[in-house]
């Protein structure tokens, strides 16, 4: 039983077409410009459907702010200093780096990109608003926090004979259609029958022309990731997670439009980084320890008094431990594209 005007949608663009790539499904769910998910006011935080780094607090934020003053130091101190967030939402982590103050602040442009009129009606000020990546090649950073694993992707399987597409029917219901031995099914040669691995193409994209409109600076991103041979060898319910109300949801199929959908991005189908480290490793090696502890002796002086800058100060501290926690988001991934271009 088809569930949605947009589920419908979906089963009829099958029924004229044939049995729809799961990456056109996906595209369609949470992008439909009026009944896709995000449209619809899907959103992270506390009040929306799942919780991401800078959702947790400022610090995240200020922790980035103190990472954008170094690269603008480092590149010689440009004007305008340029830094596109993509898949802003409702920019959350653009106001906490501005709250930051950063010593770039006074060269800094930051351009929020957003897809959804419902979150960018929600950017604070001093941003500008965009729905699409800027035109012009520019100086400075493209920041991703969560992006490419909301990008759409498609499914390949594991079968006896070969490799299948994973594809959806006018009853949106799975269906394998086989393919040819291309690039895509030798990512994982020795996955095992059965075994499911995404193709990331429109995050390879992703990257590829972000890295084209820095002239000088970098391309930066943070997401939760893996390779492809591995993914193959977990059950692809774990690398494909849907969310809701701050829990899983159903299956991918189950609730279109009515639930994200995410997949861990594999690093080995994007171009190849300069830089790979851990959310925990990007963070200590920007000064995350330094604003907790700084957090943690505002806390202790504060804690008899119990007023707000006390209270902040303990939510701080309590923040960094989130942030860097192993198995939690400490353990995303920070993805870095430095283009050696000169600043100005």
């Amino acid at each position: 039983m088809i569930s949605s005007v947009l589920a419908e949608l979906i089963a009829e663009r099958a029924r004229r077409e044939g049995p729809l790539g799961f990456a056109d499904v996906v595209e369609t769910a949470l992008y439909h410009p009026r009944l896709g998910f995000y449209e619809a006011g899907g959103a992270a935080g506390r009040g929306g459907d799942f919780l991401t780094s800078p959702e947790v607090g400022q610090l995240f934020g200020a922790v980035l702010a103190r990472a954008l003053d170094s690269w603008w130091v480092e590149m010689g101190q440009p004007s305008p200093f340029t830094v596109v967030e993509a898949g802003a939402g409702r920019g959350v982590l653009a106001k906490a780096v501005l709250a930051a103050a950063p010593a770039c602040r006074p060269a800094l442009r930051y351009v929020a990109v957003e897809r959804s009129s419902a979150l960018r009606a929600q950017l604070p000020e001093g941003v500008e608003p965009a729905v699409v990546m800027p035109e012009q090649p520019f100086v400075g950073v493209v920041l991703a926090n969560e992006l490419l694993d909301n990008l759409p992707f498609g499914l390949l399987e594991r079968r006896a004979g070969g490799w299948a597409e994973v594809r959806v029917t006018e009853a949106l219901l799975e269906t394998l259609v086989p393919v040819d031995d291309g690039a895509e099914s030798r990512l994982a040669p020795d996955a095992p029958v059965g075994g499911r691995i995404p193709t990331q193409r429109a995050a390879c994209a992703w990257v590829d022309h972000a890295r084209g409109l820095v002239q000088a600076g970098r391309v930066v991103v943070l997401d939760y990731a893996d390779t492809t041979p591995s993914m193959a060898r977990r059950p692809w319910t774990e690398w494909v997670r849907t969310y809701r109300g701050h829990s899983r949801g159903r299956p991918p199929l189950a609730d279109l439009g009515g639930q994200d959908v995410t997949c861990e991005v594999a690093v080995d189908q994007l171009p190849v980084p300069s830089a790979d480290h851990s959310q925990t490793e990007f963070l200590r090696a920007h000064g995350i320890d330094e604003l907790a502890a700084e957090a943690g002796q505002a806390w202790q002086e504060r804690a008899h008094i119990g007023d707000l800058q006390a209270l902040m100060a303990r939510s701080r501290a309590n923040e960094a431990v989130a942030l860097t926690d192993p198995t939690g988001l400490g353990a995303f991934r920070v993805l870095e594209w430095v283009a050696c271009g000169q600043g100005r």
